[in-house]
């Protein structure tokens, strides 16, 4: 079909005005416009939907009413690029940050964020993390020069809203409470296994770990924690690193990461 046809066609499926692309015909002759309105709701529900199931806790928040129109909203501003809907609304959160409606919320943008992470490590590579044995036979005298590959689903997302503790108790993980909204977290999402597992990082651990995600060796990732945050705990991190399955391999001095 020409260019222009395809442009017109896309406009009218996900335009803000109910417009019937020229150029479609029905074998009876009549204009289907009846028939392409419903195909166009169809279109716009279903990729309503997809939203909804990326976001499951962005629904808990706001209430499936609330989420459908704003949904409806983002549709129209953002088509898909791509068939997989498993991966439409990358720039979902950004949308919910400039959503004026929304507003009341401000933690929301973040919690979108966080759910993003959760599909995308969900469909990540998969990876053996490294166990606690291959950290017990580093040499002490090189230690600082060591590279940490992090696992290929791993994602560090920092926030001053409290995104951890709000996404569990809208998840089922925790039992819903009065919060501090003000309290910020850091989160690691990773998928070391078969599940997808959302942590609360301390203070220093997402500048540690987004150091070494950086390529950076052991030592400058240790500065750059310290420098986030002077109570930086490296025994409690290198722990965490063991027990979030979040790195897949130690590099010598002179690997590279990939």
């Amino acid at each position: 079909m020409p260019a222009t046809f395809e442009t017109s066609f896309a406009k009218a499926l996900l335009g803000a005005e109910a417009t019937f692309p020229p150029g479609i015909a029905a074998h009876t002759g009549a204009v289907p416009a009846r028939r392409f309105a419903v195909y166009r709701n169809n279109v716009m529900a279903s990729l309503g939907a997809a939203l909804a199931q990326r976001h499951p806790v962005i629904e808990r928040l706001v209430g499936g009413e609330f989420l459908a129109a704003m949904a409806r909203q983002f549709v129209m501003q953002h088509p898909p690029r791509s068939p997989l809907l498993a991966q439409y609304g990358e720039e979902f959160a950004d949308f919910i940050a400039a959503f004026e409606p929304a507003r009341e919320l401000p933690y929301l943008a973040d919690i979108a964020r966080l759910e993003a992470a959760r599909t995308r490590a969900y469909h990540a590579e998969d990876a053996t993390p490294l166990g606690g044995d291959g950290f017990a036979a580093l040499d002490a005298e090189t230690l600082g020069d060591i590279r940490l590959q992090l696992h290929p689903s791993a994602a560090i997302l920092r926030s001053p809203f409290p995104i951890v503790t709000i996404w569990a108790m809208n998840s089922g993980e925790l039992e819903l409470q009065p919060i501090e909204t003000g309290q910020g977290e850091d989160a690691l999402v990773v998928r070391p296994h078969l599940d997808v597992e959302i942590r609360a990082l301390p203070p220093g651990g997402a500048a540690f770990l987004q150091s070494l995600a950086g390529g950076r060796p052991l030592r400058d990732a240790i500065g750059a924690a310290l420098a986030d945050h002077a109570g930086f705990d490296l025994t409690g991190n290198l722990a965490g690193l063991i027990g979030s399955g979040v790195v897949r391999a130690i590099l010598s001095p002179a690997e590279r990461t990939p």
